[in-house]
């Protein structure tokens, strides 16, 4: 919990859909379980129901529509100049579906966290509920990484592994991962507030030393 001596880490959120990973942090905030301040949530869809959520909290909401841009390098360039009016020291992705130009990633180095549906570095991108289907795992889940220019190519911090059911089909699989990624993000989150993570030059770091594979949990450990 912040106080005054460790007082809460000044984060932006930026968005693309409902915003479910949002409310979860939101919460976790609420609760004094994640000591952070949450300056802003922007969105790159001004049809995102995540903006709503914000505002019902009385966090500053925003919509800087990537429509609106000639090319990725505009866009971003907006973006990047109206998140660092709040002055952030972490940038959370949660749900932004827009692939970031090189220059926005190595503008916020090491202070950039996504999450990202899949056992990375299995299954980046999209779809990937379906596609662990399709290739017959047994297991899926969720990973929270640091942002790098490769996609879902970051160092991974933690992985939250969910069983495949015999009957599960994309939507069911992807609730049950849903609701997981909803305890491990704000835990990870909670790790780079209280400066147990970081990501210094390439290398990523736990407790002061190198972090050789990512956290694993199951949705049990991350209820206990």
């Amino acid at each position: 919990m912040a106080d005054a001596a460790n007082p809460r880490l000044p984060v932006v959120v930026l968005i693309s859909g409902r915003g479910s990973n949002l409310q979860a942090i939101m919460d976790a905030a609420d609760r004094g379980d994640l000591p952070v301040e949450i300056r802003a949530v922007i969105s790159n869809r001004p049809d995102a129901g995540g903006l709503r959520r914000a505002a019902l909290s009385g966090i500053r909401a925003l919509v800087i529509d990537h429509a609106c841009y000639g090319s990725r390098e505009a866009f971003d360039h907006a973006l990047m100049t109206t998140i660092d009016t709040f002055d952030p020291s972490l940038v959370i992705l949660a749900g932004f579906m827009r692939i970031l130009t090189p220059g926005f990633v190595r503008h916020y180095h090491g202070r950039l966290l996504n999450i990202h549906p899949s056992l990375l570095p299995d299954f980046p991108g999209l779809n990937t509920h379906a596609r662990a289907l399709e290739a017959g795992r047994d297991q899926h889940g969720a990973s929270v990484h640091f942002v790098t220019e490769e996609t879902d190519g970051g160092p991974v911090v933690a992985q939250v592994c969910v069983p495949v059911l015999e009957n599960d089909d994309a939507a069911t699989l992807a609730g049950r991962v849903l609701a997981a990624e909803h305890r491990l993000y704000p835990l990870v989150i909670g790790w780079f507030a209280e400066g147990r993570v970081s990501m210094q030059n390439d290398r990523l770091l736990f407790d002061g030393s190198p972090l050789q594979s990512p956290q694993r949990f199951t949705p049990e450990d991350l209820t206990a």
